[in-house]
C-alpha cells in the first residue's frame, strides 16, 4: 500500500527554517539539547540549552512543525524540562533581575 500522507510544503519550509536556527544555536554553543512544549493555539515552544549553559527558545506555529524541526536539526530532545537537563542552564544577572527583581527590591521590569 502506498503512503497517502499529504506533505504541506509551507509547513516543511517552516520546519526547515526552524531547524537551521536550532543548528545555528547548537553550533554557537558547542552543541544543544531541547524540549518541545505545547502552547495551545499559539503552537509550540522549543526550549534550547547549549552545552555552555546558554539557553534560548523558538516558537513554532504547531507542535508537529516543532517536532519536525528538532528532528531535522539532530539535537537530543527531552520529554520534560527537569532534572539533569534543567541543571545545565546557566543564568546571569539579566535573568535574575527579570525573574526576581521586583521581589528582591530590584527595579521594575518595564
Amino acid at each position: 500500500m502506498a503512503d497517502t500522507q499529504q506533505v504541506d510544503p509551507k509547513a516543511e519550509r517552516r520546519a526547515a527554517r526552524l531547524a537551521r536556527r536550532i543548528g545555528s544555536f547548537s553550533k554557537a554553543h558547542g552543541g544543544a539539547e531541547g524540549q518541545v512544549a505545547y502552547l495551545g493555539e499559539r503552537g509550540a515552544r522549543i526550549v534550547l540549552v547549549g552545552e555552555d549553559g546558554t539557553w534560548g527558545d523558538l516558537v513554532a506555529p504547531t507542535y508537529a512543525i516543532a517536532e519536525k524541526a528538532v528532528e531535522k536539526s539532530g539535537i537530543t530532545v527531552h520529554e520534560t524540562f527537569d532534572g539533569e537537563f534543567a541543571a545545565k542552564v546557566r543564568t546571569g544577572p539579566y535573568e535574575w533581575s527579570r525573574m526576581a527583581g521586583l521581589q528582591l527590591g530590584g527595579r521594575a521590569n518595564r
